[in-house]
């Protein structure tokens, strides 16, 4: 704590403030992982959090989102247990029930960061952080009383947040963002959804799954727009065959309450008006750099995210910044979760004077945990030929893995994409059951430059899902054996 003295005229002489190596802003999955690399190197190490340890991800994003998606899951599945031989009488479900189980399951998650940084020995300060002019920090508790933090190292870790559509506002009851979205008091009958990325098309499969009418407004050709196109589109079969309605190349021109209703109005292939009972908007991020003093300490910012060098490197001396609220080299970067944690300790081990080689952001995969699953990795079929690639392309189904029709989950396939003049693995997508669970095969393999025939002469368990990345190599050489 801060100590005061004071002279007979009651004026402060000095404030006597707590000093450390490493100082990080933020205690999200880059923000956490970044203290106890600190911690572990030997640096003394605090973190500054307003709200809850762990951040978003945590409380409010990845995990607690997951424990939503697992509830669909079943609920879908009590729909077709007849066809494994069982049969359930009176199955129902209890909304308010799941949305407390995923609220329980963020609150284990911000007990288990708490217990990390007491085991690492890492001070934590709750607190709002802002710089002083001579890169000292003030942390305000929510007491309104305040400390000041002194560091050789401050690392900004202090993420993103829902962007809005325009002036919109998310009062998080009619216009919600993806916190509104997943602490509802009850299920809606009508929703639209405005962005397909990865969240809209999570909580699109969530609420359907239990009954909400969804429709999805998209403004690029397909759902999923990051993804391979085929992989996309069998997304948006699978979603329409559960009547979400999907409109692609489509513009939302305005969203208004009115009585008890959310009016969606969208131009584009067809122009109307969208009635529903509330409206999630999930068109992107924006970083967390407001009120942080940055202009005090002169840190540059490109295209609202604090810009670094490869070494995570601010333009001032002793700041760093890591994860969705920064740019690498005016470059945006994919805004996850993992990419944060890696940044963390490829920034923390730089301090330290290690050699840590630069993140290769071409090998991050990207996984999107609707029903059927996306994991992807790499260039797209599409990227790959703008980038002058000439390729051999495999795809293999799941209706042709023994395992998956064991499992009685065929939809989807893997597609891999190789460098036909040497054979390195430049793109791999999957979609379907467990698809963000078998890219990590395929990111490794990437990583290490692999190629077509280094994954054929990988011996897969029988019967397995990944036998899939098997046969698609073996498709794109011409060595498929169950195709």
């Amino acid at each position: 704590m801060n100590v005061l003295i004071f002279n007979s005229n009651n004026l402060i002489l000095y404030n006597k403030m707590q000093e450390f190596d490493v100082t990080v802003i933020g205690s999200g999955p880059g923000g956490y992982t970044a203290a106890i690399r600190a911690s572990q190197l030997g640096f003394k190490t605090a973190i500054i959090e307003r709200d809850r340890l762990g951040g978003v991800c945590l409380n409010w994003g990845c995990i607690p989102t997951k424990a939503l998606l697992k509830s669909a899951e079943l609920q879908n599945k009590v729909g077709h247990l007849k066809e494994y031989g069982i049969s359930v009488d009176n199955a129902n479900f209890d909304f308010p029930g799941i949305i407390k189980r995923s609220r329980g399951v963020a609150d284990t998650s911000e007990k288990g960061v708490r217990f990390l940084m007491k085991k690492n020995k890492i001070t934590v300060i709750e607190g709002t952080a802002k710089f002083n002019k001579d890169k000292t920090i003030n942390v305000t508790a929510k007491d309104g009383k305040t400390e000041t933090v002194k560091s050789k190292h401050t690392i900004i870790a202090t993420g993103a947040r829902a962007r809005t559509l325009g002036d919109l506002k998310f009062d998080e009851e009619k216009i919600w963002s993806s916190t509104g979205a997943m602490i509802a008091k009850e299920l809606p009958k009508k929703m639209t959804i405005v962005g397909s990325g990865a969240i809209g098309c999570e909580f699109a499969y969530f609420y359907n799954a239990f009954g909400t009418e969804i429709t999805i407004i998209e403004m690029m050709p397909t759902i999923l727009p990051v993804e391979d196109k085929e992989i996309s589109d069998v997304v948006a079969r699978e979603f329409k065959k559960s009547g979400v309605k999907i409109y692609t190349e489509t513009k939302t021109e305005s969203i208004q309450v009115k009585g008890d209703k959310v009016i969606t109005k969208i131009s584009g292939k067809t122009s109307e008006e969208i009635e529903s009972d509330v409206v999630l908007v999930a068109i992107g991020i924006k970083a967390n750099i407001e009120n942080l003093g940055l202009e005090d300490i002169g840190v540059k910012v490109f295209k609202d995210r604090i810009n670094t060098d490869s070494n995570y490197k601010t333009n001032v001396e002793g700041i760093y910044a890591i994860g969705d609220v920064s740019c690498t080299n005016e470059t945006i970067k994919p805004a996850l979760a993992h990419v944060a944690s890696a940044e963390a300790v490829n920034c923390v081990e730089k301090i330290k004077g290690h050699h840590s080689p630069d993140i290769e952001y071409s090998n991050v995969p990207g996984n999107t945990y609707c029903q059927p699953q996306v994991g992807s990795v790499g260039l797209t079929e599409a990227k790959a030929k703008e980038a002058g690639y000439e390729l051999k392309v495999g795809k293999f189904p799941f209706s042709a893995n023994g395992k998956s029709r064991a499992a009685g989950e065929t939809v989807g396939m893997v597609k891999l994409i190789f460098d036909a003049k040497y054979g390195e693995l430049l793109g791999a997508h999957i979609v379907g059951n467990e698809a963000t669970e078998l890219i990590t095969e395929l990111v490794a393999v990437k990583s290490l430059e692999g190629t077509g025939e280094s994954i054929i002469r990988t011996i897969h368990p029988h019967p397995s899902l990944s036998e899939s990345v098997l046969e698609a190599a073996g498709v794109a050489y011409g060595e498929a054996i169950n195709i």
